[in-house]
C-alpha cells in the first residue's frame, strides 16, 4: 500500500476540525486525522507493506523547465500577503514535521527523494512491485498507474477514507473511456488548470477520449494529424499542429517517473513501534491520544 501522504494529510486537515489541539493549544487536526486514516486503511485492507510517500520536491525543476507554467499558480499562492490583504494563519505546515516524526517513531516507511514528487516515488514502487499494489490518493493523476493485469488499483477517498472509490480499469473505461496509460494521454490533451497544464485548446475530456478511442494513443493522434486521410476535423488538425511544442514535452511532465533512485528502507508494515520512547514523548507533547492508541492496536493485531 502506497500513501500519497500530502494528499491524505491535506484532506485530514480540512476534514477534522481545528479544535483538535495539543495540550498547548496547537492544532493537530492533520496529524490525528492522518493517523485515523492509516488506522482505517490498515484495518480494512491489511497490507503487507506500507509506504508513506512524500513530496521531497513538489515542483521539480526538470518539469518546470519543460512547461514553465507547471504549478506556477501555487507558487503565487504561497507569496506573503500584501499590505491590503488579510494574512491567513498557516496551521497546516507546522504539523508536517510532527507527522514525519510520528511516522518515523512508529516505523512506517517514509520515502521522499530529492527532485521528485511523491507521485514519482509511487510510480517507481509500483513499477518494481512483485505483487498487487493499492495506491491511496486524492489525486486523479495517479489513475495512469491502474493496471488490472498487475493488480494495481487506486483507492480514491470520497468521504474520509471510510468511503473509497476503488479505481480499476473497468471504472476508468466507464467514466473516461480509457485504460491506465490512456489516462495520462487524456490528462495532457485536456489540460489541468490545477497543475498549470494548458492542454490542447478546444480539446476537452470527451473529445480527448474520442480521439484516443479512434487513434489508440497520443502518438496515433499525432500521426493522424499528419495524415490528410485521417478522420479529423480541420479545426482539430490545426489545433493539434499548433500544440505540437507542448505535446512534445507534456508526456514527460504528466507521466509519473518509474526510475526514481529509491532508498533502501524496510517497507514491511510494523507491528510494534520502532522507537517507543520517542513515540511516548510525541504523544505527550502533541496529545495524540485515541488516534495513536487505535492505530497501535490495529498494527499489533
Amino acid at each position: 500500500m502506497l500513501l500519497d501522504t500530502a494528499s491524505l494529510y491535506f484532506r485530514a486537515y480540512f476534514g477534522v476540525p481545528d479544535s483538535v489541539r495539543a495540550p498547548d493549544g496547537t492544532p493537530v487536526n492533520a496529524v490525528r486525522g492522518l493517523l485515523d486514516f492509516i488506522d482505517r486503511l490498515v484495518k480494512d485492507h491489511r497490507p503487507d507493506h506500507l509506504v508513506a510517500c512524500m513530496d521531497a520536491d513538489w515542483r521539480p525543476a526538470w518539469r518546470v523547465e519543460l512547461i514553465p507554467s507547471y504549478k506556477a499558480h501555487r507558487v503565487a499562492a504561497e507569496r506573503p500577503a500584501g499590505p491590503d490583504e488579510e494574512e491567513v494563519p498557516d496551521t497546516l505546515s507546522p504539523q508536517v514535521p510532527v507527522i514525519e516524526e510520528v511516522l518515523d517513531a512508529l516505523g512506517i516507511a517514509r520515502v521522499g527523494v530529492p527532485e521528485y514528487e511523491a507521485d514519482d516515488v509511487i510510480g517507481t514502487y509500483t513499477a518494481r512491485a512483485g505483487g498487487p499494489v493499492d495506491i491511496v490518493t486524492g489525486d486523479r493523476d495517479l489513475y495512469q498507474l491502474v493496471d488490472d493485469a498487475r493488480g494495481v488499483r487506486v483507492l480514491y477517498p470520497v468521504k474520509g477514507v471510510g468511503t473509497l472509490q476503488v479505481t480499476d480499469e473497468a471504472f476508468l473505461r466507464e467514466k473516461y473511456g480509457v485504460d491506465g496509460p490512456g489516462y495520462a494521454d487524456l490528462a495532457l490533451l485536456r489540460g489541468d488548470p490545477s497543475d498549470g497544464l494548458p492542454g490542447v485548446p478546444g480539446i476537452g475530456e470527451k473529445t480527448a477520449a474520442k480521439l484516443l478511442a479512434q487513434f489508440g494513443d497520443l502518438a496515433g493522434i499525432l500521426a493522424a494529424a499528419d495524415d490528410p486521410a485521417a478522420k479529423l476535423t480541420p479545426t482539430q488538425r490545426r489545433r493539434l499542429h499548433e500544440a505540437r511544442p507542448y505535446l512534445a514535452v507534456a508526456p514527460t511532465v504528466v507521466r509519473v517517473a518509474a526510475d526514481v533512485p529509491l532508498p533502501d528502507v524496510d517497507t514491511a508494515l510494523p507491528h510494534t513501534p520502532r522507537d517507543p520512547a520517542a513515540l511516548g514523548a510525541l504523544t505527550a507533547r502533541w496529545g495524540l491520544g485515541g488516534s495513536l492508541e487505535r492505530l497501535l492496536a490495529t498494527l499489533s493485531s
